[in-house]
């Protein structure tokens, strides 16, 4: 299996535990009283069951997008508008420019 495709799945089953911990969380803590709507009906394990889907395949995704970005190549070049410029067409050198000032 190539190594992509086991990152790929290393990062959704991590995505998946996050999930199923912040959907546990919620519950657990009564966000909005949603321990009481889904205690309160007898689908609510079906309410259950879609916010860990929905929050795995949201923490998967930003799970892999992080560590994908993370592989980076490091650029140490120091950035900003006080970096000093390299290359371009008009070079380091300032250009000299006279000034007629009258009085």
């Amino acid at each position: 299996m190539p190594e992509l495709v086991r990152l790929y799945i290393r990062q959704v089953l991590i995505g998946i535990c996050l999930a199923i911990v912040f959907t546990g969380l919620l519950l657990w803590l009564d966000v909005a009283h949603l321990r009481h709507l889904v205690l309160a009906d007898r689908a609510g394990w079906v309410a259950v069951v879609m916010l860990v889907v929905f929050n795995s395949i949201v923490f998967g995704g930003v799970q892999f997008a992080m560590t994908i970005m993370g592989l980076a190549e490091r650029d140490d070049r120091p950035r900003g508008p006080k970096a000093p410029v390299t290359g371009g067409v008009a070079g380091t050198d300032p250009a000299k420019v006279r000034v007629a000032a009258g009085r």
